[in-house]
């Protein structure tokens, strides 16, 4: 089951959101490479005891181990993704399993507007993102980048991954999300980054908003 969003969830989408026909959005330079970019050290994770959670303002929380996620159905997707760090990255093949199959089997209440993706890395990193934003057709919680598996370094074995906002959304090493009545700032948000991260608009700071 897909799970979408309903309309009120849905009007965030389109508040404030205008689309240059040009790839690239202002203030961003084109890179081939792919910098990796991260706060602290990356988490040193057992797959025979990870677990994947989604909780919070759903009808049916769901917790999958590691071979269990790996069952799911999956999709594919190319995709533009960029940076506040100004570096954008062309043609991003991501393979994994997208949001709505996962809120598919959660189904989020009429009462979920936001969620906060929790990680497992020693930072306590967290990412906060409306319920529309996040439930995008094309978002999905990535196994592999460029038919290769997602390196340690980039958010393997799964990040999630948010192509039309700005990359800290896209956390990485992700261990569950939790579904919200309301909106609570994530890691980066609290530390002076813009609460919705629109590239096109360049919601690069808190003092923006």
């Amino acid at each position: 089951m897909l799970w979408r969003p309903g309309k009120a969830q849905r009007s965030l989408l389109t508040q404030g959101r205008e689309r240059s026909a040009d790839r690239l959005p202002p203030g961003q330079r084109l890179v081939k490479g792919w910098p990796v970019l991260h706060e602290g050290e990356p988490p040193v994770l057992d797959v025979d005891t990870w677990r994947f959670r989604v909780w919070g303002e759903v009808e049916r929380p769901q917790e999958w181990t590691w071979a269990e996620l790996q069952a799911l159905p999956r999709i594919e997707t190319t995709q533009d993704f960029h940076c506040v760090t100004t570096w954008s990255r062309y043609d991003n093949r991501w393979g994994g399993i997208s949001v709505s199959e996962i809120l598919g089997r959660a189904l989020p209440r009429a009462s979920a507007s936001h969620v906060l993706v929790h990680c497992f890395d020693a930072t306590g990193y967290t990412a906060n993102l409306p319920l529309a934003d996040f439930a995008r057709a094309e978002n999905l919680f990535a196994l592999t980048h460029d038919d290769a598996p997602l390196s340690v370094e980039h958010g393997g074995p799964i990040r999630l991954v948010v192509h039309h906002l700005y990359a800290w959304k896209s956390a990485k090493w992700v261990a569950g999300v939790e579904v919200l009545p309301r909106d609570v700032r994530g890691y980066w948000e609290e530390r002076g980054y813009h609460n919705r991260a629109d590239p096109w608009l360049e919601e690069r700071y808190s003092h923006q908003e």
